[in-house]
């Protein structure tokens, strides 16, 4: 399937400049995925990026602000991952199903679990939050675009809109109980649960 993400700058073409901000932000976002938020310092993204103390807190002056700078790649990343695990379900004869059990796998993949765990740990510092209000509102519009696009099948159904706001919602408090309760079973039923839910509410929303 050919990607509808829009191509990044090539590094080549990059300036100096803009090419030390990519290593320290590429640093930051591998550092979120395996390591996770509480312990992506900006000590540990220094010394992954192989930059300096000065170049770092040049382009990042604050903690709050070189985590906030990872969502748009996190972003990316996912929505890149969404569509190319709805292609592989293919076989899944219902579109909303389709839809729904691709935001699934998603959602529990690192890049999406790095992203919640950005907003547990802006709970408690006023910084991050802030960073994170702004840089999020910016990517909403991407995230609306893919949402859109996923059930796009559906379109003209009047529940339309209250379906894919639920859905996100459910499958994110869904992935984060998955980090504990471990049970594959219950999850496919789970899922399963929801898609017959979704639509129902689509036959019979007024």
């Amino acid at each position: 399937m050919q990607s509808i993400i829009k191509s990044k700058t090539s590094r080549s073409d990059a300036t100096p400049e803009r090419s030390t901000r990519d290593r320290i932000l590429d640093a930051a976002v591998q550092s979120l995925i395996e390591q996770g938020a509480a312990r992506t310092t900006t000590l540990e993204v220094q010394k992954k990026a192989g930059v300096s103390r000065g170049a770092l807190l040049h382009h990042f002056p604050t903690h709050a602000e070189l985590l906030s700078a990872t969502v748009d790649d996190l972003v990316r990343r996912n929505e890149q991952s969404v569509f190319e695990l709805q292609e592989k379900l293919h076989n899944a004869p219902d579109a909303v199903e389709r839809a729904i059990r691709s935001l699934a796998l998603m959602m529990g993949q690192p890049p999406f679990m790095a992203e919640l765990e950005l907003w547990a740990l802006a709970r408690t510092d006023e910084g991050l939050r802030e960073a994170l209000v702004k840089v999020e509102r910016d990517a909403r519009k991407e995230s609306e675009r893919v949402l859109r696009a996923l059930f796009a099948p559906v379109a003209d159904r009047p529940g339309h809109d209250a379906v894919i706001a639920m859905t996100t919602d459910f499958l994110r408090g869904f992935v984060l109980s998955g980090v504990l309760r471990r049970n594959p079973v219950r999850r496919q039923q789970m899922i399963s649960n929801w898609v017959r839910a979704t639509q129902i509410l689509l036959e019979h929303w007024k």
